[in-house]
């Protein structure tokens, strides 16, 4: 499965807890600053209960909440150990950059 910015949002609310669509919806934009759509939410929650990776629980009063699998636990942690090791290798990359542009700034 592609990792696209919704499943890995979904994945991260949920290894904090189960929750509903509305829930995940609010912490998303709570912990991340985004505000997904319905259907990307709801998208990205029937890729990841295809996948094995989240699994639905007992509706509680019309809402259906949600919870992550170990299988989903263990392909976000790769995921964002991966993307960890990417941002640290460009973040490195670049202060060669930010060092150069400092050095030919002119003085003010």
């Amino acid at each position: 499965m592609e990792f696209t910015e919704p499943v890995v949002l979904v994945l991260t609310s949920l290894a904090d807890g189960p929750k509903h669509g509305y829930a995940l919806a609010r912490d998303i934009e709570d912990f991340a600053g985004v505000r997904l759509g319905l259907g990307a939410l709801y998208g990205a929650l029937s890729r990841l209960e295809d996948r094995g990776w989240i699994e639905a629980l007992p509706a509680e009063d019309r809402r259906r909440p949600y919870r992550i699998t170990t299988k989903g636990a263990e392909s976000l942690s790769a995921h964002l150990s991966a993307t960890q090791r990417l941002a640290a290798t460009g973040l490195r990359r670049l202060l060669p950059i930010g060092a150069a542009a400092r050095l030919w700034a002119p003085v003010a």
